[in-house]
């Protein structure tokens, strides 16, 4: 991803309120309405969706207390490989059989595995593993901040992470409803950000 502070031209010191400011200031001069009937309205449009995404990166960073590294991905391209999207919804139905024949089937054992391979141990009650393999998916791309969020948690009690709302069948962690009604509430917020 670009360095969503030099989209907005603030430092990466800058204040939430200066950030704001220079969002605001952008969203004014490259406004697609602005530009109705015009043969920039085009980049204009795109323009906005940098500058949008800039900004939603920016908070999303200062939330989370992730650093912009260079050659980072942002969120919405956390997906993966179609491959690694399969496997997702297999452990998200709790297909665990299902999810290990596609990790088998896998192209390459590179972070995305070790990553999805960290998820399905977790799902499956193996903390040790999931650690081990979410360790080595963030050796291998330490710029992705997904990997590095799993990581952490693991490291910090291992029962906090479901990505992408995970969790399905057999995996009681003692939340209770409201728990879990608040945790899919968080990951609907990540994902509308995303899009």
């Amino acid at each position: 991803m670009s360095d969503p502070y030099k989209i907005l031209g603030v430092s990466h010191n800058a204040s939430e309120k200066e950030v704001k400011q220079a969002y605001r200031e952008l969203v004014r001069k490259y406004h697609p309405d602005n530009y109705h009937d015009n043969p920039l309205s085009d980049l204009a449009q795109e323009k906005m969706k940098e500058i949008n995404e800039a900004y939603d990166n920016i908070t999303r960073m200062r939330e989370t207390g992730e650093k912009f590294t260079p050659g980072s991905r942002s969120r919405a391209h956390a997906a993966g490989s179609p491959e690694g999207i399969k496997v997702r919804a297999a452990i998200q139905s709790g297909d665990y059989a299902l999810a290990e024949q596609l990790l088998n089937e896998f192209p390459a054992r590179n972070a995305e595995w070790n990553f999805l391979m960290g998820c399905l141990c977790y799902s499956k009650g193996w903390l040790d593993d999931a650690r081990s393999y979410l360790e080595t998916a963030v050796n291998m791309d330490p710029g992705n901040a997904e990997y590095r969020q799993a990581h952490n948690r693991m490291r910090h009690g291992g029962n906090a992470y479901r990505p992408y709302a995970y969790g399905g069948a057999g995996s009681d962690d003692g939340c209770n409803e409201a728990c879990r009604c608040c945790s899919l509430m968080m990951c609907m917020n990540m994902c509308c950000r995303c899009m």
